[in-house]
């Protein structure tokens, strides 16, 4: 059963990794943020969900045989039947997109299974037609070797780190065009109410830029005209 509610969910789907950093950077979080990893289609929905995650070693050739595939507990085909609607597949391929994490096939699985999204610090095979799906997915690059020739799926739904950021399971994921943030899940509902605040602020402020007022005491707000036409701006926009 998911822990996010809708309106969590909601909240971060009309928000931006970058105004998620900076609220976890004021609580001291550094490094949530995954390297290294991109949208397959700069078409693709907004990604949020709660991480289910994948762990891969480096393959050992005896254990790692095309033959594995026939065994139903493989971790691989295991995540991609176990992770729940809902939830996001990340990947902790040890950075390495020498070989694909997956391809489109489980990637759509995932899709028809009703996940929200995969995420991998290594590559996809197949990403053309992966980025056609409008699935939410991110990778490093494309990558066409199967998995087995570098990777060995070893562990589902324990703590891993995906582009250098520490993912534990049921942490939430925020995917956008800049992106994927991790948010730790005990964060995640009073992240969403303070970025979703910052985002009003900064819409504001936007418009004012455009209309060519300069940034001295409007952003940050240290001014408190500032904040007068803020609140005006909001009664005005019902925001």
């Amino acid at each position: 059963m998911s822990k996010l509610s809708d309106a969590t969910r909601n909240k971060l789907k009309s928000i931006s990794t970058a105004t998620v950093a900076t609220a976890l950077f004021k609580r001291g979080f550094r490094i949530q943020m995954i390297q290294d990893v991109r949208p397959l289609s700069v078409d693709q929905p907004t990604l949020v969900g709660e991480a289910f995650t994948l762990r891969y070693m480096p393959a050992r050739e005896d254990l790692n045989k095309i033959d594995v595939f026939r065994d139903r507990s493989h971790p691989q085909r295991k995540a991609i039947e176990d992770c729940p609607p809902g939830a996001v597949l990340v990947m902790d391929s040890r950075k390495d997109a020498r070989a694909a994490s997956a391809g489109a096939i489980l990637v759509t699985r995932l899709m028809k299974r009703g996940c929200a999204g995969v995420v991998t610090d290594g590559g996809f095979r197949d990403s053309a037609e992966i980025a056609r799906l409008g699935f939410p997915a991110y990778h490093h690059r494309p990558s066409a070797p199967t998995n087995l020739t570098l990777h060995q799926a070893i562990d589902i739904n324990v703590p891993i780190g995906c582009g250098d950021a520490p993912v534990f399971p049921g942490d939430v994921i925020l995917g956008d065009a800049d992106g994927v943030i991790v948010i730790p899940a005990h964060l995640a509902d009073e992240i969403a109410e303070e970025a979703f605040e910052m985002t009003a602020f900064e819409d504001f402020v936007t418009e004012e830029v455009q209309k060519g007022r300069g940034i001295f005491g409007l952003y940050p707000a240290t001014e408190e005209k500032t904040l007068a036409d803020f609140a005006a701006w909001r009664k005005k926009n019902g925001r």
